[in-house]
């Protein structure tokens, strides 16, 4: 009796300490956020102590996913009334993941564990801005030319083929993403991504066929062609496979569909809107029609290279 009652006054003396950590760990750290591509920023809700707070050894930082690489902090910065600190790292920080950091012994406690990630719906942001400016798959990438230069004659057929592009490649990832997730990962048939993503393509191009050519005739021959080498479009075949190799969940792979066929009606609405001007220009009969479409792209690849480095959110 006597040993029964000792263990439930011990279990709950260690409960009672172990919820009044928690609760100092909670009470410790008010947010963290990331600062540039080399800092967390950490707000405690107290002022703490300026030596124990730059203390280097007293942190621990590493990304969730590889806990067993820790990551270099260069310095600790307090500001002076001593309710933030700012940890700075000797690489980039990779703010996609979320990171874990163990401060210990700070003010008095003991080893206090906290996360800081980015805001999701900023992740889901980068993603679509990334594609659609940053990492234009046609300026910075330079896939899906033949279908570029083919259509951006027009301004009218540019912006329809733009739009089809958009729905051709949104609904192919999305069902590249449902058969990846639940047939091809359980089964372990990666190796058969480029295969059937292609094979979703095509199906998905069909369908988007069969239904312009009854809605809308006149824009189903303003296409021509075109429209069939979707099929073999770079870009639509290469957003399944990064969506597959970045484990992308469904709302990033929207976003990352979504950015790409953005970006490739950016792309054609530009180049349209200069070519239809080029053909009033006095333009070098040598350089007349793809050889000036060429330099044309070049430049706006160029242009686009002042996006390098871009970070919204």
């Amino acid at each position: 009796m006597i040993m029964k009652r000792t263990l439930v006054f011990l279990t709950a003396l260690f409960w009672t300490l172990g919820m009044a950590g928690l609760t100092q760990a909670a009470d410790l750290v008010a947010g963290t956020e990331f600062g540039t591509e080399k800092e967390i920023v950490i707000d405690f809700t107290n002022a703490v102590d300026k030596a124990q707070a730059t203390d280097l050894t007293r942190y621990t930082v590493y990304e969730e996913s590889d806990p067993d690489i820790r990551l270099t902090i260069t310095a600790v910065d307090l500001s002076s009334d001593g309710m933030q600190a700012v940890l700075t790292f000797a690489d980039p920080l990779n703010t996609s993941k979320k990171h874990i950091i163990k401060a210990k012994g700070i003010s008095g406690s003991g080893t206090e564990s906290f996360s800081v990630n980015k805001s999701y719906f900023g992740y889901l942001i980068s993603i679509l801005i990334s594609a659609l400016l940053i990492n234009n798959f046609v300026f910075t990438k330079y896939l899906g030319l033949c279908v570029f230069f083919g259509t951006s004659k027009r301004k009218e057929t540019a912006t329809g083929m733009g739009f089809v592009f958009i729905i051709v490649i949104v609904v192919a990832c999305t069902m590249s993403w449902i058969l990846y997730q639940f047939v091809m990962k359980p089964f372990d048939l990666n190796y058969l991504q480029i295969v059937v993503f292609i094979g979703l393509t095509s199906l998905t191009v069909q369908a988007v066929d069969t239904i312009l050519r009854k809605v809308n005739p006149i824009l189903f021959k303003s296409f021509g062609v075109y429209l069939v080498l979707v099929i073999a479009n770079c870009i639509v075949i290469a957003v399944p496979l990064l969506m597959a190799s970045n484990e992308y969940n469904y709302f990033e792979t929207f976003m990352l569909s979504l950015g790409a066929g953005g970006g490739f009606l950016l792309a054609l609405y530009l180049m349209s809107s200069v070519r239809e001007r080029l053909e009033l220009a006095n333009i070098p009969k040598t350089f007349k029609g793809l050889p000036i479409a060429f330099i044309i792209a070049g430049q706006f690849a160029m242009a686009f290279l002042g996006f390098s480095g871009l970070q919204l959110f």
